[in-house]
């Protein structure tokens, strides 16, 4: 596979959950209603970067990771890994794909040790046979997040909330992937171990070539880590960009509600873009044309009537609108 080589590429997925069926719904033969977490998403990873995924909570960005790690079937669509088909073996998929969650305590086993964790997780697929060389690999995967090996016979609630963040890296590092699904794994620390945790991620990236697909709602976050952005609204991506070039040229009105919503430090400097006003439509009756023209400051006629397609607008920017001009009349890059 060559470098420019997609590492994953995924095509037309879509997901919907069927929600509970009340008594009175049976009795009636009313349907089950069915919620569509992911629209026709489109995107492909590239080996050794670090593709960031922003959007307001239930967009599907966590469907989203679940799906390509194999823990949610998508109900159409599909995946070509490194150019060819994508195994369906749950096992050989967790070799090349791991994940780690947004809550580091309820993702760890809290009656096993540390070390026992990282053992199981090497005798399960296979890593080494050998005890002895178990072992040493558990103190390599300590040190490699920032933790000393004798933390090994420490329980999860023993340690603080960054430092099982870090077991959670180093168990999902232990098979050695090339993709890494981190689905908000900040989210619940707090802001110094936060920056901690991205600092590791974007090292672990630099040494050991590995992707990561980084779901975030911090727009500065993701801005720190990642070379890549796809904003998602309401189940289906609406722009997907270079890190620099969607901060200094938004061409999705979402993208730039997102950004004008980002506080500043300094109460001189202000945005002249508008923010993002009203609710989320309700995802079991989406509008029909596109998803956000209920909220669009920029809303044309045919907005509401024609679902737009992802339209490129330039060699590694796609925006989903039939109103992206409107995006020349701010200036993101100088916020006066």
């Amino acid at each position: 596979m060559s470098a420019s080589s997609p590492l994953l590429e995924i095509s037309h997925v879509s997901k919907a959950y069927a929600l509970d069926h009340s008594l009175s719904d049976m009795l009636a033969r009313k349907p089950r209603a069915r919620l569509q977490a992911l629209r026709n998403v489109s995107l492909t990873i590239k080996p050794g970067e670090i593709l960031g995924v922003v959007g307001e909570s239930g967009c599907g960005k966590s469907t989203l990771g679940r799906c390509i790690v194999g823990l949610d079937k998508p109900d159409q669509g599909s995946f070509a890994w490194q150019g060819g088909g994508f195994d369906a073996d749950r096992h050989a998929r967790a070799r090349q794909i791991q994940m780690v969650f947004q809550d580091p305590y309820a993702s760890l086993n809290p009656r096993m040790t540390l070390g026992a964790m990282l053992d199981e997780v090497l005798k399960v697929h296979g890593m080494t046979a050998d005890a002895a060389a178990r072992s040493r690999r558990i103190d390599e995967l300590l040190l490699m997040v920032g933790l000393t090996p004798a933390l090994r016979e420490r329980l999860p609630h023993a340690i603080s909330g960054g430092q099982r963040q870090r077991i959670s890296i180093a168990r999902a590092l232990a098979v050695e992937p090339r993709l890494l699904i981190a689905d908000e794994p900040v989210s619940a620390l707090d802001a110094s171990v936060q920056a901690q945790i991205i600092n590791l991620l974007a090292d672990l990236r630099a040494k050991l070539g590995i992707a990561i697909l980084f779901i975030a709602h911090d727009l500065n976050v993701v801005r720190h880590i990642s070379d890549r952005i796809a904003v998602m609204y309401l189940g289906e991506i609406v722009e997907i960009a270079e890190t620099e070039s969607l901060f200094a040229e938004p061409r999705h009105p979402y993208t730039r509600g997102l950004l004008a919503a980002i506080p500043m430090p300094d109460p001189r400097i202000r945005t002249q873009a508008p923010g993002i006003e009203g609710e989320v439509p309700d995802p079991l009756a989406p509008p029909a044309g596109c998803g956000f023209s209920t909220r669009c400051p920029f809303v044309l006629p045919a907005c509401r009537a024609e679902h737009p397609e992802l339209i490129p607008e330039g060699s590694e920017h796609t925006v989903r609108c039939l109103n992206a001009a409107a995006s020349t009349e701010f200036d993101f890059t100088h916020r006066t």
